[in-house]
């Protein structure tokens, strides 16, 4: 297995291939992947998926991957950190954070495309083409120019994280559960406003009709999907961050120190220090 490193903010790269490079990877950095052209098998964590074009993929940190070529394919690669979210952020250090972390949540993600969103797809197919376009002409201001359209990009893909779908939820369930989801999201710091009445409220549907539709939708109950996602945060934390168990703690609303690590040792089976020192 070989480990990447990245040596600038970012990269953008573009290859036809007709056999992927046999040896297995790791990075130390983010890499989006599209499908210009072409088919075949993404395999990533030991789980494979068959891609065609159009497909993007994103790795994280610590997954392992490679493809299996069927078709001559085209890639598209995109690779960046950290450190160039938050730098190139337009709307303030929050916001940065906040797109960040909804990035390192797909840490665990099944294999396959991350653009949910239907809309999105002839527009990320445009952008890149306009990548391909700038670094194969060379004109004036095109390293600029390529920064700008990859910012646009990034946002988009923080658009489709942010409507990760639970896994028992189908792309093509209707809206409504996709905006829910959202909800929790945006208000998982503000336990107030995730109160089921609350819920139930701003969404203008019933308290007993909306227990029974997202338990039917996701396969979780409405607590146990905002307890997993809070277990998410908690572990994107630990594992990308330096903050201290008593700062995430605060952060996300637990009494203190000590109901977080029942909390978190209940559900993954040990406490966020030794799970910290494990997998980071």
């Amino acid at each position: 297995m070989t480990n990447t490193n990245l040596y600038l903010p970012f990269e953008v790269d573009f290859k036809e291939l007709a056999q992927f490079p046999k040896t297995i990877r790791k990075n130390n950095f983010f890499e989006l992947i599209y499908i210009v052209d072409g088919t075949g098998i993404q395999v990533i964590n030991n789980n494979t998926f068959q891609y065609r074009k159009g497909n993007m993929f994103l790795v994280t940190p610590q997954d392992v991957h490679s493809f299996e070529i069927i078709t001559p394919t085209k890639f598209f690669f995109l690779r960046f950190n950290e450190y160039y979210i938050k730098a190139s952020s337009q709307n303030g250090q929050s916001e940065a954070v906040l797109r960040m972390e909804y990035i390192l949540q797909n840490a665990s993600h099944r294999p396959g495309c991350i653009l949910k969103n239907q809309i999105d797809k002839p527009l990320i197919a445009s952008l890149i083409d306009n990548i391909i376009g700038e670094l194969s002409n060379q004109q004036i201001y095109h390293q600029k120019i390529i920064e700008q359209i990859v910012n646009t990009i990034i946002t988009i893909v923080a658009r489709n994280i942010a409507l990760k779908l639970p896994k028992n939820i189908k792309e093509k369930t209707g809206e409504m559960v996709l905006e829910i989801l959202h909800y929790i999201q945006e208000n998982i710091y503000n336990p107030k406003e995730l109160k089921s009445e609350k819920i139930s409220d701003h969404f203008n549907i019933t308290l007993n009709y909306l227990g029974k539709y997202f338990k039917k939708q996701t396969g979780e109950t409405l607590q146990e999907y905002i307890a997993n996602y809070k277990l998410r945060l908690i572990e994107a934390r630990l594992l990308n961050s330096d903050m201290r168990i008593n700062e995430i703690a605060d952060e996300l609303n637990f009494s203190d120190e000590s109901h977080l690590n029942k909390v978190f040792k209940k559900h993954k089976g040990m406490n966020p220090s030794e799970f910290r020192k494990r997998y980071s």
